[in-house]
């Protein structure tokens, strides 16, 4: 195979990464807190002393949409929703990770925990405890009260640097070193919704299948013409 051909299957393959994260994107277009992933193409470029150099795309990396997305009122005493930067913290078994599905229950123990039984950290990195059968008023700065009396404050979170927030599953991701977020705004009995579009999302998905057809094309007629070679010369 020629370096045209290479090059062509190089970028069927990114083309595949990509379609599989918008179809991600579309399954996730009703969950609570999910943040919309696109592909990154970075070029490679391999300079020749005498032949032409040869230029190739790779789908190296993720980026992570952090889009404020509609908040919807739910009136749950432990339904909350941040507004504008930074995540809760959720202890996990493979460690803390970060999350904006806002959506908690209390455990037996009284803790805080989300639908998977993680819990969610304060702003010292404790988990947050709730009184049995208390009122709980969570303020826009995260102070949990429960009947009037402060009993801890939810922290919010973000990574210290940007890029190194990295999707994990769902909707949790890995952030790295993490840095308190300063002037934190959390509303409670809300939740946020996902920040995927979803015609934006079907229309992608759209050219970038058509962009792996005309690229499957030229590889079914780059076959044919090699094989047409291959057939003259063997006669």
């Amino acid at each position: 195979m020629d370096a045209a051909g290479y090059t062509t299957l190089n970028r069927q393959s990114g083309l595949m990464r990509e379609l599989g994260v918008v179809a991600n994107n579309i399954a996730n277009a009703s969950t609570t807190g999910f943040r919309r992933e696109g592909v990154v193409f970075s070029e490679f470029v391999a300079a020749m002393d005498s032949d032409p150099s040869l230029s190739m795309a790779y789908a190296s990396g993720r980026h992570i949409d952090l889009a404020q997305a509609t908040l919807g009122q739910t009136g749950g005493a432990f339904d909350f929703a941040i507004q504008g930067d930074g995540f809760f913290l959720i202890e996990t078994p493979e460690g803390e990770r970060l999350t904006r599905a806002g959506s908690f229950t209390p455990s037996a123990e009284g803790e805080l925990v989300t639908a998977d039984g993680f819990r969610l950290l304060d702003a010292g990195g404790a988990p947050v405890f709730v009184p049995p059968d208390a009122k709980i008023a969570v303020a826009r700065d995260g102070t949990v009260s429960s009947n009037g009396e402060p009993i801890a404050q939810i922290g919010l979170w973000q990574p210290v640097d940007p890029l190194a927030l990295v999707h994990q599953s769902g909707t949790l991701f890995a952030g790295g070193e993490l840095e308190p977020v300063e002037n934190p705004e959390i509303l409670q009995g809300m939740l946020e919704d996902s920040n995927v579009e979803p015609v934006a999302e079907i229309a992608r998905m759209i050219e970038v299948q058509r962009a792996y057809e005309l690229g499957q094309k030229f590889l079914d007629a780059e076959d044919q013409r090699v094989r047409g070679v291959i057939q003259a010369l063997g006669r």
